[in-house]
């Protein structure tokens, strides 16, 4: 079958969506010039860009924003998840105005240009969400030519050649490579970050990075941890190393299947110390496989700051934040694990806990930024169960 002819570059065009059998979409470029291969996604929250392109589980991802007016408050230093923005570009509906925020410190598109991420504007991005929804996430090359100079037949090749995220294990890409240690609860705006208090008087957490967004680090402070940070690749070893009274398994990209050949052993033993354990998103699934379950890529993803779950145990609802593209399966999970969880979207997984053992875990992201707050009590719960 015969690839559709693409959509002719119409007069002004600096920026473009290429996909790989051909189709193009054109817009206006902003931020960095250059060309990157992605999924395409969409996320559906209304507030908090700069948290969602600095999230670590977007690596390797364009992001389609719904929300038309994105990157009109500008851009700060506290606003951030990550060191760096791990999307590789941001799709949005209008065109980025002059920032309108006292707390902006620099434009959108400078943010972006910074940071070596590409923009791009004037797309019908409710026509784009469609296509996303129908087809599933497409591969997609983002550019960006000031000059309006683009080698179409080159950037479709480029999204025809890359392998996509299914079996991809980016954790390593992502996470940090070297003990931290944290400190610093929820930020306030008169304040900044508060501090932890007494750190001899805290339960001690061991979280492994996948891919973390600093605010979980800033949850479990609030709720009463000292933190440690230790990469994805860590040891069983050099976890106990730090005497933890706990273990956390964070967010991240890619696979779990993937990332779970060297991290599922050292979860398995995390959970014969008897010590508790609570993972989130990645962590989530991560905790499942350890225990005997399976995941799979899912058809669309869950991203947004709206999603409702409904607790088993009571039937209250959370309207939750989430981001990911793979999920646990609801079917065949072993009888001593307990789904504790579901997607009021789609039915699908969303929580489990073990019935013989202190550790549970979550799908979505009960740290927000941006999103609701319903969740902090999974953080409470945790610490807890760690004194």
């Amino acid at each position: 079958m015969a690839s559709p002819a693409p959509t002719p570059m119409p007069k002004g065009a600096t920026g473009a969506l290429v996909f790989a059998d051909g189709r193009v979409i054109w817009g206006e470029g902003f931020g960095a010039e250059g060309a990157e291969v992605a999924e395409l996604c969409f996320h559906t929250a209304m507030t908090g860009y700069q948290e969602v392109m600095t999230d670590p589980s977007f690596a390797r991802q364009a992001i389609c924003f719904t929300f038309p007016h994105i990157g009109n408050v500008g851009a700060n230093d506290e606003d951030v998840e990550a060191d760096d923005p791990h999307a590789v570009g941001a799709i949005v509906r209008e065109p980025v105005t002059s920032p309108s925020n006292f707390r902006s410190k620099v434009d959108f598109p400078e943010w972006m240009k910074r940071n070596g991420r590409i923009g791009l504007a004037g797309v019908d991005t409710r026509a784009l969400t469609r296509l996303v929804r129908r087809e599933g996430p497409p591969t997609v090359v983002i550019a960006h030519s000031a000059t309006g100079e683009f080698d179409l037949p080159a950037l479709q090749q480029q999204a025809r050649d890359w392998p996509g995220l299914e079996g991809m294990d980016l954790a390593r890409e992502v996470s940090c490579e070297q003990l931290k240690t944290w400190s610093g609860g929820k930020w306030e705006i008169a304040l900044g970050y508060a501090g932890g208090g007494d750190e001899a008087e805290r339960p001690h957490v061991v979280a492994i990075d996948y891919g973390s967004k600093r605010n979980i680090f800033r949850n479990l402070v609030e709720a009463g941890a000292r933190v440690t940070i230790l990469p994805a690749t860590a040891t069983f070893d050099e976890v106990m190393a730090h005497q933890p009274d706990g273990f956390f398994l964070s967010n991240g990209p890619g696979d779990p299947a993937a990332t779970g050949e060297y991290a599922v052993p050292v979860i398995r033993s995390m959970l014969q110390t008897g010590k508790p354990l609570f993972g989130i998103c990645l962590g989530h699934q991560l905790l499942a496989l350890a225990v005997g379950g399976r995941t799979a890529k899912m058809f669309q993803g869950h991203r947004g700051a709206n999603h409702p779950v409904k607790r088993l145990a009571d039937g209250q609802v959370e309207i939750t934040s989430m981001n990911h593209g793979f999920a646990v399966e609801r079917e065949g999970l072993p009888a001593d694990v307990r789904e504790t969880h579901v997607s009021l979207f789609d039915g699908s997984n969303c929580g489990i806990e073990l019935a013989d053992r202190p550790a549970f875990s979550v799908q979505y992201h009960p740290e927000a930024s941006p999103g609701p707050q319903d969740s902090f009590y999974l953080f409470e719960r945790f610490v807890g169960m760690m004194r």
